[in-house]
């Protein structure tokens, strides 16, 4: 059923939830087969005039309901400063946006700032955190994290200033 001037159709929740941990139910049940997940995953879209995530494949998009963020980090690559995404998407790592989760301390990122000022947040799964965690420096009054050639002062949010 086409929407509005022939768009696609209003948008609806339809009982599919992604959890901060990157599980996913629907209607209150987990989605056990991986390769659904993983597809789902892949299908996460931020549509920022609707200030909504969906899942879209194909021609299909459903409203999903998102617990923290709608991306997750999935690895780091500390030679380059990339960061691979949950929707298969690399970009680089913005370092001043490093924060912790309100929820339970689990660092967050900006990303995909070319969709909304500010970027949206994506989660990192532990694997790619504690590889990120591999590349802090703490031999100065400030934590840094090194990137390749260049050694950037991680947010006060994450390090604050070190005693002397």
């Amino acid at each position: 059923m086409a929407g509005p001037g022939g768009g696609p159709p209003r948008l609806e929740p339809f009982g599919l939830v992604l959890w901060r941990d990157g599980s996913w139910t629907h209607e209150g049940q987990p989605i056990l087969n991986q390769r659904l997940r993983e597809k789902f995953d892949r299908s996460v879209v931020y549509l920022a005039d609707e200030n909504a995530y969906v899942v879209q494949i194909g021609r299909f998009r459903g409203l999903i309901e998102v617990e923290e963020t709608g991306f997750f980090v999935r690895s780091v690559d500390l030679e380059t400063g990339s960061i691979a995404l949950s929707d298969g998407s690399v970009e680089a790592l913005d370092v001043m946006s490093l924060a912790p989760s309100s929820l339970d301390g689990a660092l967050l990122c900006r990303i995909k700032s070319s969709l909304v000022p500010g970027g949206l947040p994506a989660r990192f799964v532990h694997s790619a955190q504690a590889d990120l965690l591999a590349g802090v420096d703490d031999s100065n009054r400030r934590l840094s994290l090194r990137l390749g050639t260049r050694t950037t002062d991680l947010p006060e949010a994450l390090s604050g200033p070190r005693p002397d």
